[in-house]
């Protein structure tokens, strides 16, 4: 289990090993054939700044060599807002006083018909954690009403057993995403104070219970402004290399979320600039030549019509984050979003730039691709 190899590192002593990199460990990071975990942590550094565009030129030639000109296009379906959890950032939270949907089978139908005539083969179901709502008993039914509409499904929702993804697999999930939000355990804590979720240890075993089930991938990430992002991508890095080793069938996914203004609130711990995500993006290809990176709509569509060439693989469009917004006005939404462009607006911003979107199911059209 990962937890094993989490506790042989302590988050202070990483965060100054990042700090006290310099311009000589960069360099050396970005020569190196295959760079080490001491190797990002140089890439990660307030060291590596000044090294950016050579970062985002290596990434962009891993990236076009690895996947070549395409880019795979996804879209978020909320089937609920309903959740149990407090957690600090979140619209969705349990004691935020807002209206709870969970879609009926009728509406789910009517999201993903909508969602279809957009162009896209590929959802991400969403839901809030509340079990006794949308449990696997509700997730399989759904995934079974979905199937006919897209081939590619993936999940992200609560932290489920091993026998629980094994079930879902088998009606058709291809990957599931879980975030650990942070790996500062302390902070976590503070985040989450109440339910299921503000079990630390439960959630950053779940990758593993994931891998077990032997899915086809599985998406990483923080939530970047709960915590330094340095550290906190230092321990998702380390994390993505325990996967890969242990679960070695499996394919690997980032994504890269930032705190958003949200209902209730907004929540802005820790700013990450611009400048500083671009590096973190170019840090991870250059460092894992196979993962996939993800950017959403959270980011502004300047910012994605540039970092679309500095080694991001998949992107959402078109998305709406609350329960039925697509079908009709929804209600309230997770999260704001920020690039509100809508399916065909992004297809063709990818095209001018001599990019492919990717509609369907990236293995079957990966091989098409390069066959």
């Amino acid at each position: 289990m990962f937890e094993k190899e989490f506790d042989k590192y302590s988050w202070d002593e990483i965060a100054a090993e990042i700090y006290l990199k310099n311009q000589q460990d960069v360099s050396s990071a970005l020569s190196a054939s295959v760079p080490t975990l001491e190797d990002f942590k140089a890439l990660i550094s307030p060291a590596a700044l000044p090294f950016l565009p050579q970062m985002v030129q290596k990434s962009h030639l891993l990236t076009k060599k690895r996947f070549g000109n395409t880019i795979q296009m996804y879209v978020p379906l909320y089937l609920s807002n309903e959740c149990q959890n407090i957690c600090t950032y979140c619209g969705f939270s349990f004691t935020n006083k807002i209206p709870r949907k969970t879609l009926t089978e009728d509406e789910i139908i009517a999201e993903a018909k909508v969602i279809k005539a957009m162009g896209f083969d590929h959802v991400l179901l969403v839901t809030g954690e509340a079990n006794q709502t949308v449990g696997v008993d509700y997730l399989l039914n759904a995934i079974k009403i979905l199937r006919p509409y897209f081939s590619n499904i993936s999940i992200e929702v609560q932290p489920l057993e091993t026998d629980e993804y094994i079930l879902l697999k088998h009606v058709g999930v291809h990957s599931i995403l879980v975030y650990q939000e942070t790996y500062h355990e302390e902070t976590y804590k503070t985040h989450h104070p109440k339910g299921k979720k503000s079990n630390f240890r439960y959630r950053l075993a779940t990758p593993d219970r994931i891998g077990v089930a032997d899915m086809h991938k599985i998406g990483l990430g923080v939530l970047i402004g709960l915590e330094d992002w340095r550290i906190d991508s230092f321990f998702t890095a380390l994390h993505l290399s325990y996967l890969e080793k242990k679960y070695w069938k499996t394919k690997y996914a980032i994504s890269f979320p930032r705190l958003r203004p949200f209902s209730g609130g907004e929540l802005i711990k820790m700013e990450m600039s611009d400048k500083e995500l671009i590096q973190l993006i170019s840090a991870y290809r250059i460092f894992n030549q196979e993962v996939e990176l993800s950017i959403s709509t959270r980011e502004t569509p300047t910012f994605r019509n540039h970092i679309i060439q500095c080694g991001i693989t998949s992107m959402s469009a078109a998305s709406k984050t609350s329960p039925g917004g697509y079908s009709d006005n929804g209600h309230l939404e997770q999260f704001e979003i920020d690039d509100d462009r809508s399916a065909s607006e992004i297809a063709s911003m990818l095209q001018k730039q001599g990019l492919e979107p990717v509609w369907k199911d990236w293995d079957r059209t990966f091989d098409k691709v390069f066959s």
